[in-house]
């Protein structure tokens, strides 16, 4: 040790509960090289507040509304990319693994995880490091390979957002009748009956 003291990593925290984000704010602020910049309730005030914060890591719960913690962490890279992210999910699907892989998300933790062991895992990320839980990771290697085409997870991905075939036709850039047929074969392909079961098979797959 050299004796300088060293900066401390700035940390932004994204949950849509508040007791749990409150809890993480108190146990994480007391780690002596952490210091929580902010807290957000939602995806899109996650980018707002790491906007104006520039964080270090910006730890982010996987379902919140507006933008989940992929989106955020997708748009925080964008914006602020010299903040690394982490997503913490209560339901670790192994699909949800790969779209945060493909997100470059450092980090993959379930909620679950303790404190002290989840400020080791922010070390590690600001440090440059990736961590991923390795049940998750182990889970993922034995998962269901998702059956659908791309453009079919994209307009089931749009109907969770929109009730509308119109909507979702004018999101894509497809005519209703091309919509109607993607959504015809995702939901033969899954065995469902509607759209909006598909929609929610491939969520908890996490295949969108």
């Amino acid at each position: 040790m050299t004796g300088v003291a060293q900066e401390k990593i700035r940390l932004l925290i994204a949950d849509d509960e508040h007791l749990i984000r409150g809890a993480l704010e108190a146990l994480l602020g007391l780690e002596p090289d952490i210091e929580v910049v902010r807290g957000a309730g939602d995806g899109v005030e996650a980018l707002t507040l790491a906007r104006e914060t520039q964080p270090d890591v910006c730890l982010l719960d996987l379902e919140m509304p507006n933008a989940d913690g992929i989106e955020a962490a997708i748009r925080i890279s964008e914006e602020v990319p010299t903040a690394r992210t982490i997503i913490v999910t209560r339901h670790a699907r192994p699909g949800v693994l790969r779209r945060a892989l493909a997100a470059k998300v450092s980090g993959f933790v379930p909620k679950s995880t303790p404190a002290g062991e989840l400020a080791d895992v922010i070390r590690d990320v600001a440090a440059g490091k990736r961590y991923i839980d390795p049940e998750i990771a182990a889970a993922a290697l034995t998962a269901e390979r998702c059956p659908l085409t791309d453009r079919e997870l994209d307009v089931l991905r749009a109907s969770r957002a929109t009730e509308s075939v119109q909507d979702i036709a004018e999101q894509l850039f497809l005519s209703p009748g091309t919509v109607r047929n993607y959504l015809s074969a995702a939901m033969t392909k899954l065995g469902v009956s509607s759209r909006h079961s598909a929609a929610e098979q491939a969520w908890q797959q996490g295949w969108i």
